[in-house]
This record gives C-alpha cells, sequence and structure tokens, in this order.
C-alpha cells in the first residue's frame, strides 16, 4: 500500500464552508443518530426480531448513518481554513475566481473553485476535483485550457483571476 492510499485527501474550506460542514456533522451526531436508536429500540419492541422487517430497515439505516459520520468526521479532521486574502492571483488555484471564455462559442463564465463538498454550480462554485476545475489550476491569464469532457474537448482561455 503506498502513502497515497494511507493518507486522508486533505480539503481546503472558506470559513463560512467550514462552518457548514461543522453544522452539518454536528446535526448528523445530535439529531439523527438518537432518531436512529429509537427506531431501532421501538421496532426490537414489536416483538420477534428474526422476522421483523422495520427491525432490519432500522439497523440498516443506523449503518449507512454510521458510515455517513465516518465519511465526514474524516474530511473534517483534513480539512484547513484557507485565509482568502493572501491567495495568489497570478495563477488559478483552490478558491480562485475565474473568468474563462469557450473558444468554440465566444461565451464568458465565472466561476469560483472550491472543495468538492463546497461546489454548488447555481452560485458558479465548482470542484477543482471536476474536469473543468481540475483543468484550470495552475493556468495564469491568457493561458488557453483544453478540459476532456464526456462529448470532447473545451477549450477555455483564462480572462482573469482574482480572489472575489
Amino acid at each position: 500500500m503506498t502513502n497515497e492510499n494511507i493518507m486522508s485527501k486533505v480539503s481546503y474550506y472558506t470559513a463560512e464552508g467550514l462552518k457548514k460542514l461543522r453544522e452539518e456533522l454536528d446535526h448528523f451526531r445530535d439529531v439523527e443518530r438518537p432518531n436512529a436508536s429509537k427506531a431501532i429500540a421501538e421496532a426490537r419492541d414489536k416483538g420477534d426480531l428474526s422476522e421483523n422487517a422495520e427491525y432490519d430497515a432500522a439497523k440498516e439505516a443506523q449503518g449507512m448513518l454510521e458510515m455517513r459520520i465516518s465519511k465526514m468526521e474524516e474530511t473534517y479532521a483534513n480539512a484547513r481554513l484557507i485565509d482568502e486574502s493572501v491567495l495568489d492571483t497570478s495563477k488559478v488555484l483552490v478558491h480562485s475566481k475565474v473568468k474563462i471564455k469557450n473558444q468554440s462559442n465566444g461565451m464568458e463564465m465565472v466561476y469560483k473553485l472550491v472543495a468538492q463538498s463546497e461546489a454548488d454550480l447555481k452560485t458558479g462554485k465548482i470542484s477543482v476535483d471536476s474536469p473543468i476545475g481540475h483543468g484550470l489550476l495552475g493556468k495564469k491569464v491568457g493561458d488557453i485550457s483544453e478540459i476532456e469532457v464526456p462529448n470532447g474537448i473545451l477549450k477555455f482561455e483564462i480572462l482573469e483571476i482574482s480572489r472575489d
């Protein structure tokens, strides 16, 4: 096993994104976990566990919840707060705001590159792990980024890089 498989992936968050992640984790621990335990207790009280589908479903739901909590705890433990005021704007990095131009149709778009858990296309936030986000990383103003997507190759010119 390589170190890559052993080490957890570090993700960078804004203060707002880290707070949201923490609130979601607390909700699962403090609200969802007790609800799952209560559902199991109620199903157990209904009698014979060998033929109790409600009990089996509650136990399975609890298992899925515990997996989700564990994954979120790992994400939170490996989260790093990023100080957006000191971000380098000479090239595209995590938390850069990038204005790009599609070379095939001339359309201009503005995206902010964020951690996958903060991605929200409606607000212009794309994951650095997405094909477009990954293809823009490290590019400078004036560079053309060729990004392979399922239906071909997109070419974007980097027009502007800012912090926000």
